[in-house]
């Protein structure tokens, strides 16, 4: 069995980003996993809903941080494909 790790890179308000990566494993696009209350979704880093759903609201703060942080999150994600330890990006202020 494959090891899933979701490690958290940012946190604002009551909005929870992760990336997740398996060893060994295959993803599509860029994206991260975001949890807000009962709401979870898969997000692009391109700002596109991949699965799941989030209010109106949080969606966009989360589209304004894709945006802000783009470089790092590509970056992390690099490193999420390489099973490399993934740092934090600094949260929506």
């Amino acid at each position: 069995m494959k090891e899933v790790l979701r490690p958290e890179i940012s946190r604002f308000y009551g909005i929870v980003i992760k990336m997740l990566y398996e060893a060994g494993g295959k993803h599509n696009k860029p994206h991260v996993h975001v949890e807000y209350g009962d709401y979870e979704a898969a997000v692009g880093i391109d700002g596109e809903v991949l699965a799941g759903v989030l209010p109106e609201k949080q969606y966009r703060l989360v589209s304004a941080w894709l945006v802000l942080h783009e470089e790092e999150l590509y970056e992390a994600w690099n490193n999420a494909v390489q099973n490399k330890q993934l740092s934090k990006i600094k949260p929506l202020d």
